[in-house]
């Protein structure tokens, strides 16, 4: 075993022990009539490890900073420690879009006139794209204890709906990547403007086409399909055959990343600006002196715009998910 292995392995080990001391005495603790459930040091230690591996390869890869390993780190543990279903929703996400930012870089460079090389993430790009999901997870963990569950709004609303919130706010983040860093290369057909239907230039903010709608729900599926994938491995058989149909959600998953990403260039042909360079003929965000505005006013940035939608997408996939599931 390496010396960087032997030094991660010496502090989790003791971290997850005094977790899990901490959980043993809650379990004895009624909080507002609901008692703590002990949890096993085991699910602290994959919840701390799993995170750390994933970031660690991150950095390697490029894929994320340091300062947006970190933030991944502590999303990743809240999503994994409280459903691991959640934890795949995250890595499904993580990796595909990964890939997607990196597909076709050189051609990128060409569009986009703040093209990164490698796509690093941010503690910024990651805390906009998965706060959401985080913050549903603890709503979770309140509600339901660390474990993981079929959906099912009849019997187990409360969780049931955070689930699908989770989900969602996937779903929309993986939607949008997968469109924004896919379709741009993989067409040569000029974006339309999702408000008024007129031709611009590729890169420009609330710029749709056909194959990136298709695209969108097709990584919404991707999500959907991770969260069943999951269901099928941790839960018993027993219970998934008394419940719904749980391959449904992949259905919402689609349904929730074409939405998402829809809501997502609406919002960016509104209020985030898009302009094109009158020498370089590159799409920037920013107005100046040689830049020819295309839509949109600077009022939000991509971050921002990014966190609305997952917000938005996933308050209304629970509804979509009641529907189908």
């Amino acid at each position: 075993m390496a010396i960087k292995e032997l030094i991660a392995v010496n502090i989790l080990v003791p971290v997850c022990l005094i977790l899990w001391a901490g959980s043993s005495a809650l379990s004895k603790v009624a909080i507002g009539g609901k008692a703590f459930d002990s949890v096993t040091p085991g699910r602290y230690l994959f919840s701390l490890a799993v995170p750390i591996f994933v970031a660690v390869e991150g950095l390697r890869k490029r894929s994320l900073d340091l300062s947006g390993a970190l933030a991944g780190v502590t999303v990743g543990f809240i999503l994994t420690f409280t459903n691991y279903s959640f934890f795949t929703s995250l890595f499904v996400f993580f990796v595909t879009s990964s890939k997607a930012t990196k597909f076709r870089a050189e051609k990128k460079k060409t569009i986009e006139h703040e093209f990164i090389e490698g796509g690093q993430r941010n503690w910024i790009q990651v805390l906009c794209n998965s706060v959401v999901a985080a913050q549903l997870s603890l709503f979770y963990l309140l509600d339901s204890g660390p474990q993981e569950q079929p959906i099912d709004f009849n019997i187990s609303f409360t969780s049931s709906w955070l689930g699908m919130g989770v989900l969602g706010a996937f779903a929309c983040a993986n939607g949008d990547t997968w469109a924004s860093e896919l379709a741009t290369v993989l067409t040569e057909k000029k974006p339309v403007l999702i408000t008024t239907g007129e031709t611009v230039p590729r890169g420009t903010n609330g710029g749709v086409t056909l194959i990136g709608l298709f695209i969108s729900a097709a990584g919404g599926a991707a999500i959907g399909l991770g969260y069943y994938l999951s269901e099928l491995v941790l839960i018993d058989a027993r219970v998934l055959l008394s419940a719904p149909p749980q391959w449904r959600m992949v259905m919402v998953g689609a349904i929730a990343g074409f939405f998402g990403s829809l809501l997502d260039s609406f919002l960016g042909a509104k209020f985030q600006f898009s302009g094109v360079h009158c020498e370089t003929g590159a799409v920037v965000e920013e107005p100046g002196p040689k830049v020819k505005h295309i839509c949109g006013r600077q009022v939000l940035d991509n971050h921002a715009i990014n966190l609305l939608s997952c917000l938005f997408t996933a308050i209304l996939t629970p509804s979509i998910a009641q529907a189908i599931i």
